[in-house]
């Protein structure tokens, strides 16, 4: 029986000093050009946190606000705020930077974060009234240090700042003096993922009837790369995240794959529960630091606020089938293949039509498509225009060339199949996976009969091959789990069957024995 979605989360981290000193763009910008006027200007664009809060695709994404609400909205959002907009959701939470630089320090086994006594005190009672954070996890918050000590591992040992309010406020300190990959920028961004997707599994938790205990394995599926020098990229980020989260009874290892990890990841999970391997398995993503202020540059130059400021997470439930969760169809699957090759209409026939012919059905019978769920409000001042609609538009045509759509029915398709795009530009993240919440309640509740996920990904980025990549799935309703009677009835049907087989060979032997004599 295939396996079903028990549980799902979507957090959000407000981190807009990380913005300034860990998003690539800036980083790059601080090497090459230190004086340059767009790291003048940037501080200037940051939003507050209740700015960030109150921005309509991240309260979609905590579960607040659907989609189909979001699409009412005239764009852009930015300047439209959500009124008496929650940090807490249906499916997860936006947390404050100080509270998230906490979560770090409780997520450090290493003692390599640091961060200012006063801060702790500070911070620690607001910690500790979260519901999804234990007493365990309180009990890991180590004391803070002089300000003074923090300047020095900064100044003098290559430490990578904290940072709340303008204020210096930590360090993440290196763990090794040569070694690039354990430099305090990589740990850092590191620790990051890891924090992240500690706080995307606990709500997972939260938002289920799943125990910690009952999780036997953490498939973590970011894009941060954990080892030395000797094994770059070895991981392991599921199981430091599995201690943290209080899942002892688990296992775990990470999947790479650029943005089509998660949905990788998630047919791997659907694989392991549904073989009988494990009974319950989760998938995590924890956020990007690097992808902080992506397109920061082109936002300050059209008046736009640094949209990018959110540390994204994510987190998926896989379980047995229980005869009421929806179920993640394995039967048949969309898969980019070595030989599809890159062209556009080529990716979505291999990501959408195909599997769908395997399965006796039409682009029509699909109710929602979840692609590439990149918030239009950041990718358009950038010039990437409207990637979700970029989607549909493609698949409304390969349903007109299929015959199943007339060509001025196109626009009404997107509008009906398609899902208006919310998600964080933290790479992995948007790729299908974010809608998955919203799919699980609607084939719940019978708004859907059937939601496809797909997860694309640019494997050239790795410099090693120039294909795409790509993984589909369908979520369908629950069709019922067979009653023991049921089996038992089966089980005797099938022996009756191989009995008369079984007969009939024995007389078509005698038959052809006569004949031959």
């Amino acid at each position: 029986m295939n396996s079903v979605i028990k549980g799902t989360s979507y957090i959000l981290a407000h981190t807009p000093e990380m913005v300034l000193y860990n998003g690539t763009t800036q980083t790059t910008e601080r090497t090459v050009n230190p004086d340059s006027e767009y790291l003048k200007e940037l501080p200037k664009h940051l939003r507050s946190y209740e700015e960030a809060v109150a921005y309509y695709p991240n309260q979609v994404y905590i579960g607040n606000v659907t989609p189909e609400e979001l699409a009412q909205i005239e764009m852009p959002w930015y300047d439209k705020p959500v009124e008496g907009a929650e940090r807490f959701g249906p499916f997860g939470e936006i947390m404050p930077n100080d509270e998230f630089l906490l979560l770090i320090q409780i997520s450090d086994e290493f003692d390599l974060v640091k961060l200012e006594a006063d801060f702790v005190e500070k911070v620690r009672p607001a910690l500790a009234e979260n519901p999804v954070v234990t007493p365990a996890m309180l009990d890991r918050i180590k004391p803070g240090v002089e300000l003074a000590e923090i300047d020095k591992f900064v100044t003098e040992e290559a430490a990578e700042p904290l940072y709340f309010g303008g204020e210096l406020v930590g360090c993440v300190k290196r763990a090794h003096n040569i070694d690039l990959n354990l430099s305090a920028h990589v740990l850092h961004e590191n620790l990051v993922t890891k924090a992240s997707g500690v706080l995307s599994v606990l709500h997972a938790l939260r938002s289920s009837d799943v125990k910690a205990e009952e999780i036997e394995y953490l498939i973590e599926c970011s894009e941060a790369a954990v080892g030395d020098q000797n094994q770059r990229g070895g991981g392991n980020i599921a199981k430091s995240i599995a201690e943290i989260a209080g899942l002892q009874n688990a296992t775990g290892s990470d999947t790479r794959g650029f943005c089509a990890a998660p949905a990788h990841a998630l047919l791997e999970a659907a694989a392991l529960v549904k073989s009988g391997v494990f009974k319950c398995v989760a998938v995590a993503g924890g956020g990007c630091t690097a992808k902080l202020g992506m397109n920061g540059k082109d936002h300050i130059k059209k008046g736009v606020p640094v949209l990018e400021d959110m540390i994204g997470g994510f987190c998926v439930i896989i379980g047995e089938n229980d005869g009421v969760n929806p179920e993640l169809i394995t039967d048949y699957v969309g898969r980019h293949r070595v030989g599809t090759g890159s062209a556009p209409q080529a990716v979505i026939s291999s990501l959408v039509t195909d599997p769908l012919e395997q399965a006796g059905l039409g682009i029509l019978d699909v109710d929602r498509f979840s692609t590439e769920m990149q918030n239009p409000d950041i990718t358009r001042p950038a010039g990437a225009g409207n990637v979700p609609e970029a989607n549909y538009k493609m698949i409304a045509a390969l349903a007109v060339m299929r015959g199943e759509l007339e060509r001025p029915q196109m626009k009404d398709f997107i509008a009906k199949h398609g899902v208006t795009g919310f998600a964080p530009t933290q790479g992995h993240i948007p790729s299908g996976v974010p809608y998955m919440g919203f799919a699980r309640l609607g084939l719940m509740n019978g708004d859907f009969k059937r939601v496809m996920i797909v997860g694309k990904g640019s494997l050239f980025l790795g410099r090693l091959t120039n294909l795409f990549d790509g993984v589909s799935f369908l979520m369908e309703p629950n069709r019922g789990v067979k009653k023991e009677d049921d089996k038992a009835a089966d089980t005797d049907e099938i022996r009756r069957l191989i009995a008369e087989s079984m007969r009939d060979f024995a007389h078509s032997l005698m038959l052809k024995a006569e004949q031959e004599v």
